[in-house]
């Protein structure tokens, strides 16, 4: 039975599991971890294609479950916490490469996921997630569009998102009240230099805090006006108008002492 505070909405059907696996097209020796295997759907034929899977899981009564399988299957890693608090540098050394993630992931954890697993050390090749398909709208968007915003500009800096397709509520058990989307993460070095990853993001979460506000009014506490016109940006601009280069401009400049103080 699915749990509401898990956000659990079990995948069912065949044909998006399908093309998840055709979109992920698994090597035998991949690192592959799945987080979030619920009752399954994607770990069986999972364990068909890679030598040895790991998988993620915080529900106990599902851990039981997968654990009660390994103990028949040498193929399956459980690993029972809590996505967000894995140590998945420690998971990629033990499995000596760099992972390969997929995964249903619950609504309530997907954002706080990826900007962990993209601020994270470790080594990753892929993600392959289903998300709800307007964080998915919001990770791909482009500028000055109406889904641009922090969470663009952060996976823009680290990472390139591909929206791969979308799914409808009756793929899942029990159906969601919301369309979904499965989208490919392919963790990068930026195109442009970042001096201070975490004034960075500091950054870019104030420019976005109030979206109606200019670029003068909401990073003041970052970069006088003067200082953002001298990064080349009309201090008049809304945040929605910046790419993710000229956001690393303006927060290298802060970080180099151009703040109004």
């Amino acid at each position: 039975m699915a749990r509401k505070r898990f956000g659990q909405h079990f995948l069912h059907e065949q044909g998006v599991i399908d093309r998840i696996l055709s979109m992920l097209s698994p090597a035998p020796d991949d690192a592959l971890v799945e987080i979030g295997p619920g009752q399954g759907a994607l770990t069986t034929p999972l364990l068909d294609r890679v030598a040895r899977l790991s998988v993620i899981e915080i529900d106990r009564d599902l851990v039981a479950d997968l654990h009660a399988r390994a103990s028949t299957d040498t193929r399956l890693d459980v690993i029972e916490g809590d996505a967000l608090r894995i140590d998945y540098a420690a998971l990629a050394a033990e499995r000596g490469r760099a992972l390969r993630l997929v995964g249903n992931l619950p609504y309530n954890i997907s954002s706080p996921l990826l900007f962990a697993l993209l601020a994270s050390s470790a080594p990753i090749t892929d993600m392959h997630f289903m998300l709800q398909k307007e964080v998915v709208d919001r990770m791909t968007a482009v500028p000055g569009s109406r889904d641009y915003g922090r969470l663009t500009v952060s996976i823009a800096a680290r990472a390139d998102a591909q929206a791969l397709f979308d799914v409808g509520p009756g793929a899942f058990t029990p159906p969601p009240k919301v369309m979904s989307s499965v989208v490919r993460v392919t963790p990068r070095p930026p195109d442009f230099e970042i001096h201070d990853g975490r004034l960075f993001d500091q950054l870019v979460t104030a420019a976005f805090s109030q979206r109606r506000k200019t670029l003068r009014n909401a990073i003041r506490d970052f970069l006088s006006a003067e200082a953002i016109e001298a990064c080349g940006i009309d201090p008049t601009l809304r945040p929605e108008r910046l790419t993710a280069a000229q956001f690393a401009g303006l927060a290298n400049a802060a970080h180099a002492g151009g703040s109004a103080g």
